[in-house]
Protein backbone atom coordinates (compact mmCIF):
# COMPACT_ATOMS: atom_id res chain seq x y z
CA UNK A 1 0.00 0.00 0.00
CA UNK A 2 3.10 2.25 0.00
CA UNK A 3 2.39 3.05 -3.66
CA UNK A 4 -0.48 5.27 -2.45
CA UNK A 5 1.93 7.59 -0.60
CA UNK A 6 1.71 10.30 -3.28
CA UNK A 7 -2.05 10.54 -2.61
CA UNK A 8 -1.99 10.55 1.19
CA UNK A 9 -2.99 13.79 2.88
CA UNK A 10 -5.64 16.49 2.72
CA UNK A 11 -6.44 18.14 -0.61
CA UNK A 12 -8.36 21.07 -2.04
CA UNK A 13 -10.08 19.99 -5.25
CA UNK A 14 -11.13 21.95 -8.34
CA UNK A 15 -13.66 20.19 -10.58
CA UNK A 16 -14.02 20.69 -14.32
CA UNK A 17 -16.83 18.74 -15.98
CA UNK A 18 -16.99 19.32 -19.73
CA UNK A 19 -20.20 18.81 -21.64
CA UNK A 20 -20.33 15.15 -22.62
CA UNK A 21 -22.73 12.28 -23.16
CA UNK A 22 -22.80 12.01 -19.33
CA UNK A 23 -23.59 15.58 -18.31
CA UNK A 24 -23.78 19.25 -19.04
CA UNK A 25 -20.71 21.38 -18.39
CA UNK A 26 -20.17 22.19 -14.71
CA UNK A 27 -17.48 23.21 -12.26
CA UNK A 28 -16.99 23.10 -8.54
CA UNK A 29 -14.73 22.74 -5.57
CA UNK A 30 -14.19 20.25 -2.81
CA UNK A 31 -11.97 18.95 -0.09
CA UNK A 32 -10.73 15.40 0.26
CA UNK A 33 -8.47 13.27 2.39
CA UNK A 34 -6.60 10.06 1.60
CA UNK A 35 -5.47 8.15 4.70
CA UNK A 36 -4.25 4.73 5.69
CA UNK A 37 -6.55 2.57 7.82
CA UNK A 38 -6.73 -0.75 9.65
CA UNK A 39 -3.03 -1.44 10.19
CA UNK A 40 -2.13 0.13 6.81
CA UNK A 41 -3.98 -2.61 4.90
CA UNK A 42 -6.41 -0.09 3.36
CA UNK A 43 -6.44 3.44 2.05
CA UNK A 44 -9.63 5.43 2.58
CA UNK A 45 -10.62 8.49 0.58
CA UNK A 46 -13.29 10.79 1.97
CA UNK A 47 -14.42 13.94 0.25
CA UNK A 48 -17.10 16.59 0.05
CA UNK A 49 -17.92 18.78 -2.95
CA UNK A 50 -19.96 21.70 -4.10
CA UNK A 51 -20.60 21.48 -7.86
CA UNK A 52 -22.93 24.01 -9.42
CA UNK A 53 -24.60 24.57 -6.05
CA UNK A 54 -25.10 20.85 -5.31
CA UNK A 55 -23.40 19.27 -2.30
CA UNK A 56 -22.02 15.77 -2.44
CA UNK A 57 -19.97 13.44 -0.28
CA UNK A 58 -18.29 10.12 -0.90
CA UNK A 59 -16.20 7.45 0.76
CA UNK A 60 -13.82 5.16 -1.12
CA UNK A 61 -11.78 2.14 -0.07
CA UNK A 62 -8.63 0.79 -1.74
CA UNK A 63 -7.11 -2.58 -0.79
CA UNK A 64 -4.46 -4.87 -2.26
CA UNK A 65 -5.82 -8.30 -3.26
CA UNK A 66 -2.65 -10.35 -2.89
CA UNK A 67 -4.25 -13.51 -4.26
CA UNK A 68 -5.32 -11.81 -7.52
CA UNK A 69 -2.28 -9.49 -7.63
CA UNK A 70 -4.38 -6.34 -8.10
CA UNK A 71 -5.87 -3.50 -6.10
CA UNK A 72 -9.61 -3.39 -5.49
CA UNK A 73 -11.61 -0.20 -5.13
CA UNK A 74 -15.11 0.57 -3.83
CA UNK A 75 -16.85 3.94 -4.19
CA UNK A 76 -19.86 5.02 -2.09
CA UNK A 77 -21.71 8.33 -2.59
CA UNK A 78 -24.14 10.17 -0.32
CA UNK A 79 -26.62 9.93 -3.22
CA UNK A 80 -26.80 6.18 -2.60
CA UNK A 81 -24.80 5.31 -5.71
CA UNK A 82 -21.85 2.95 -5.46
CA UNK A 83 -19.38 1.38 -7.88
CA UNK A 84 -16.51 -1.03 -7.76
CA UNK A 85 -13.31 -1.20 -9.75
CA UNK A 86 -9.93 -2.81 -10.05
CA UNK A 87 -6.82 -0.73 -10.35
CA UNK A 88 -3.06 -0.84 -10.61
CA UNK A 89 -0.12 1.50 -10.82
CA UNK A 90 1.20 2.20 -14.30
CA UNK A 91 4.27 3.72 -12.65
CA UNK A 92 5.14 5.19 -9.24
CA UNK A 93 3.14 8.35 -10.01
CA UNK A 94 0.08 7.08 -11.90
CA UNK A 95 -2.83 5.01 -10.59
CA UNK A 96 -5.09 3.57 -13.31
CA UNK A 97 -8.66 2.56 -12.42
CA UNK A 98 -10.90 0.30 -14.49
CA UNK A 99 -14.52 0.70 -13.37
CA UNK A 100 -16.59 -2.50 -13.43
CA UNK A 101 -19.93 -2.53 -15.24
CA UNK A 102 -18.95 0.52 -17.32
CA UNK A 103 -16.47 1.60 -19.96
CA UNK A 104 -15.13 4.41 -17.76
CA UNK A 105 -11.43 4.67 -17.13
CA UNK A 106 -9.82 6.93 -14.57
CA UNK A 107 -6.30 7.95 -13.64
CA UNK A 108 -4.72 9.74 -10.71
CA UNK A 109 -1.45 11.28 -11.97
CA UNK A 110 1.09 13.03 -9.76
CA UNK A 111 2.07 16.38 -11.26
CA UNK A 112 4.40 17.36 -8.41
CA UNK A 113 4.62 16.79 -4.66
CA UNK A 114 1.59 18.99 -4.00
CA UNK A 115 -0.52 18.46 -7.13
CA UNK A 116 -2.36 15.46 -8.55
CA UNK A 117 -4.76 15.39 -11.48
CA UNK A 118 -7.65 12.97 -11.77
CA UNK A 119 -9.08 12.33 -15.23
CA UNK A 120 -12.14 10.20 -16.02
CA UNK A 121 -12.82 9.27 -19.63
CA UNK A 122 -15.37 7.29 -21.62
CA UNK A 123 -15.22 6.04 -25.22
CA UNK A 124 -17.20 8.11 -27.73
CA UNK A 125 -18.92 6.98 -30.94
CA UNK A 126 -15.65 7.37 -32.87
CA UNK A 127 -13.91 4.92 -30.54
CA UNK A 128 -11.78 7.60 -28.91
CA UNK A 129 -11.90 8.51 -25.25
CA UNK A 130 -13.66 11.73 -24.25
CA UNK A 131 -13.02 13.54 -21.01
CA UNK A 132 -16.02 13.43 -18.67
CA UNK A 133 -14.36 14.70 -15.48
CA UNK A 134 -11.11 16.37 -14.49
CA UNK A 135 -10.17 17.25 -10.91
CA UNK A 136 -7.07 19.12 -9.82
CA UNK A 137 -5.95 18.14 -6.30
CA UNK A 138 -3.78 20.67 -4.46
CA UNK A 139 -2.25 19.57 -1.15
CA UNK A 140 -3.33 21.61 1.90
Amino acid sequence: MEKFDFLLGTWDMEYHIPESSFSEAASGTGRGEFKRALDDKYVFFDYSTLIDGKKGRAHAIFVRDEKAGIYRFWWFESSGSFMKATCDFIDDETLFINWHDSLLRQTFKKIDRNKVILRMENPNTEGEYELVLEVLFTRK
